[in-house]
């Protein structure tokens, strides 16, 4: 996602979207009952195969 749809995405989930695309993920990943973890460990050993920015996060890395 591009950083203008994350930050759309966060509002629709009532996360403020500041700071960086990572940090304002992290937030909706907390918001949504996730580990707030995006571009923070190795993919390999994330436990959140069902986590929307999952793909994204393989790219970050």
């Amino acid at each position: 996602m591009t950083l203008k749809e994350v930050k759309n995405y966060a509002k629709v989930r009532g996360v403020k979207p500041e700071g960086t695309k990572s940090n304002i993920i992290r937030a909706i990943q907390a918001a949504e009952g996730y580990l707030a973890c995006f571009g923070t460990r190795p993919v390999a050993e994330c436990p959140e195969e069902s986590c929307l920015w999952r793909q994204d996060c393989l790219h970050h890395a």
